[in-house]
């Protein structure tokens, strides 16, 4: 997909915003990214975008400007935006327009973090027997994980302390106190064995990407980053999934390793080429499994990386750069974007504080969420 390159990128700082609607958030991450690519919105030639709780993104042409382009909607839980900008590139590469733009946003009321499975018309399996709570579905699948594998509670305070480090580096987190271990394992227990710093909490914030065929590229910037491969995959009868009212005999990898092994087969690489990544991490134990459905380690050898700093900033190969789910918090329809605004600052070199060292020239970005759906994209310079 080396035709297709981001040429501007603009962001709405992820939190709690009183008074300021989810929409205005997206509509103010459109400006930024069209300042950024020195375009006008009327020069845009389609967008998609996301939302779940915030309205329908196309609506926001109300905002920014009644010009005719086209414009369609997607919401594909928290590949949301992967999504969008799945469909984006492949509008380019098809040769259909040559700017396009994905545009991700939400706001979530507080208590977000539950699920209302029963809402289909069907039986509330999960409310049904006490077990509403998404938190419960995440303490379940890591506990199963840590026996299997080896990995320690210690680990997962590992991963939490690193990103509010992280997170206390980026302007735009909502999260910006740094916790030691200690204090991560000393916060309130939720659901063994993860306390209230190993999770994320539903928020609000707003990105959007421009894109631009990768030959016309210089004509918005003067540090276009080519987006390699964009993957969205759904799971395969056996995966572990938050929605599903009974497990079955087999077991079978999540969606995670279909998306990453169709990313990398699509730019022609593998995992030792990537130089940092943004990986979902609505939970602590969610960032260590996926270093491993990623395909950058094997099963269980987490907890050594972890021990020797390897996924920090500084360390071989650093991971959600910008303190990820747990310092940004995760508004649904913008936090696969928000992972792939990050990449592009570390590989324009532009990233400040937390800028990745020895010149980082490919990254890589992975969202997971229910019903069972995984989205890759893979930058390069």
């Amino acid at each position: 997909m080396s035709d297709v390159a981001i040429v501007g990128i603009g962001m709405h700082p992820f939190g709690r915003h009183e008074g300021v609607s989810g929409m205005e958030q997206g509509a103010h991450a459109v400006r930024e990214a069209c300042k950024d690519a020195g375009v006008e919105w009327q020069d845009v030639e389609f967008a998609f975008g996301g939302s779940s709780a915030a309205g329908a993104p196309d609506t926001m042409v109300a905002q920014l400007g009644l010009t005719g382009l086209q414009f369609i909607n997607v919401q594909n839980g928290c590949a949301t935006g992967g999504s969008a900008l799945f469909a984006a590139a492949n509008t380019i590469m098809s040769g259909a327009y040559d700017l396009g733009i994905a545009i991700g946003f939400d706001k979530h009321e507080r208590g977000a973090f539950r699920i209302q499975a029963g809402n289909g018309g069907g039986r509330d399996w999960y409310g049904g027997s006490g077990m509403a709570l998404t938190t419960q579905f995440f303490g379940m699948k890591i506990n199963r994980y840590m026996q299997e594998y080896g990995i320690t509670q210690n680990s997962l305070a590992r991963v939490a302390s690193k990103a509010f480090h992280n997170g206390a580096l980026n302007e735009m987190a909502w999260r910006r106190q740094p916790f030691s271990e200690e204090e991560v394992l000393q916060s309130q227990m939720l659901s063994y064995p993860l306390t209230q710093y190993m999770f994320c909490s539903p928020g609000e914030g707003g990105v959007a990407l421009i894109l631009a065929r990768a030959d016309q590229a210089h004509k918005y910037t003067q540090k276009p980053i080519f987006l390699k491969s964009a993957v969205v995959r759904s799971r395969r009868f056996g995966s572990f999934e938050v929605l599903a009212p009974s497990l079955a005999l087999e077991h079978r990898a999540g969606p995670t390793v279909d998306a990453s092994k169709a990313a990398f087969e699509m730019a022609g690489i593998g995992p030792d080429d990537i130089d940092l990544a943004q990986l979902q991490d609505t939970e602590s134990g969610a960032e260590i499994m996926h270093m491993a459905e990623n395909g950058f380690c094997e099963h269980g050898e987490q907890e050594s990386m972890l021990e020797k700093g390897e996924t920090k900033i500084g360390g071989r190969f650093p991971v959600n750069t910008d303190g990820g789910c747990l310092a940004n918090g995760e508004p649904v329809g913008a936090s696969g974007l928000r992972q792939v605004y990050e990449n592009v600052l570390q590989l324009r070199g532009d990233a400040g504080a937390r800028q990745v060292p020895n010149d980082p020239k490919v990254a890589y970005t992975h969202v997971y969420g229910a019903p069972g759906i995984s989205g890759v994209t893979i930058l390069s310079r």
